[in-house]
């Protein structure tokens, strides 16, 4: 076994603090307890807080992300619906798989990987859409596979443009917690996030802010649904007690994830993680190389996409990483396999922590036969981090 701690730099699952570590080494305990509301229901007034919303209710499932996907498609759609997306990565298409697996028709607008969801595109769709047969916009906020963030707030400005009802879902998995996200200001009807990208949490919470448009859609839809019903979540939780068994020791986890994250304040984690990825892209560029998201404005601030020459398998890089040096970076999918590689910088980490990600990818990357200057990257972000304090 090789000495020392693993250097953890993938998009999640991300470094725990010791903090919400120990918040879960706690005894099993009953859930039913009369002081079990004492926990539960200022637990979620709170994670109101982290989506920014004063008018939504936030809902806790024990599951992955995916789980909260499909909560938020079969509460608010019916077989039949038509809903419209775009496909830019491997997250925005397993969303289109989902909602037609689901028995929603999806119209998607197909994107090069690189770039973000179209606003253009989707307003000229919308605009064209005067029978309002569109009843939902599907867009993932933060593509993990390439490393890209949409505007969620153009594509709300797109929807009040034409006056269209359709709700607005997001897919906040690896945004909602360390990157800009207003689910009241952006007007956004369902958002979906995941305990192990910025809530700094083992996998198993879906965590979804839902508007009360949302919920009232609720009313009418027709998907199936028994594990994943708000309104059987809802009720019980206002009650501070579950429909079913929680989990509980993650709930502990999630409370001590919000604290740390209020505690340091919402634009305060928004702007390091920014301050943080802009070091991670000074190093690329030192490098030679170039990110995945095609321009700056697409470029992400809780994952890079590094693009490698064409001679260099990028998936050998990230094997390497982990079997040389204990360094674990994210590997290109599908369209993208072997053409990139991805360094995480999301949750908690600092400074030094990426100095391991970044110093390792370089050795990596020499080791392959890659013309990379010792300590050009890894210069390139102390001379920004430097600079801007």
């Amino acid at each position: 076994m090789m000495a020392g701690r693993n250097s953890l730099f993938i998009p999640g699952p991300t470094n725990m603090p010791e903090r919400i570590r120990l918040a879960m080494d706690v005894n099993t305990e009953d859930h039913r307890a009369i002081s079990a509301p004492d926990f539960m229901v200022p637990l979620f007034e709170d994670l109101k807080k982290i989506f920014r919303t004063d008018k939504g209710e936030v809902i806790v499932f024990p599951s992955s992300g995916t789980g909260g996907w499909e909560a938020a498609i079969t509460n608010t759609l019916s077989p039949g619906d038509k809903v419209l997306t775009a496909r830019f990565g491997q997250f925005s298409s397993l969303w289109i798989d989902s909602c037609r697996a689901l028995g929603i028709e999806v119209e998607d607008i197909d994107v090069p990987w690189g770039e973000g969801a179209p606003v253009g595109q989707i307003a000229e769709r919308l605009a064209a859409d005067t029978q309002h047969e569109i009843k939902g916009v599907i867009v993932c906020h933060n593509e993990t596979a390439t490393g890209v963030t949409s505007d969620i707030k153009g594509v709300r400005a797109a929807l009040d443009a034409c006056n269209h009802p359709a709700l607005l879902y997001v897919d906040g998995i690896s945004s909602i917690g360390a990157i800009e996200f207003e689910m009241d200001a952006w007007g956004v009807d369902l958002a979906v996030a995941g305990s192990q990208k910025g809530f700094m949490l083992p996998t198993g919470l879906g965590i979804i802010g839902v508007s009360q448009k949302a919920l009232q859609a609720g009313e009418t839809a027709s998907c199936p649904r028994f594990y994943f019903d708000f309104k059987m979540m809802i009720n019980q939780t206002r009650t501070g007690f579950g429909p079913y068994t929680p989990a509980m020791g993650l709930l502990r986890g999630l409370r001590a994830s919000v604290d740390v994250l209020l505690e340091e304040g919402m634009e305060n984690v928004w702007q390091r993680h920014h301050r943080l990825a802009e070091g991670v892209r000074q190093a690329v560029a030192a490098w030679g190389l170039s990110t995945c998201a095609k321009t700056p404005e697409w470029q992400s601030d809780t994952v890079t996409g590094v693009m490698v020459p064409e001679h260099i398998d990028g998936q050998e890089i990230v094997k390497r990483a982990y079997q040389d040096y204990n360094l674990s970076l994210g590997g290109g999918l599908t369209q993208v396999a072997g053409k990139l590689f991805r360094i995480g910088h999301l949750g908690d980490l600092n400074e030094c922590m990426l100095f391991s990600a970044l110093g390792g990818a370089e050795m990596v990357m020499r080791d392959l036969g890659m013309d990379i200057e010792p300590g050009k990257g890894v210069g390139a972000a102390i001379e920004y981090w430097h600079k801007n304090k």
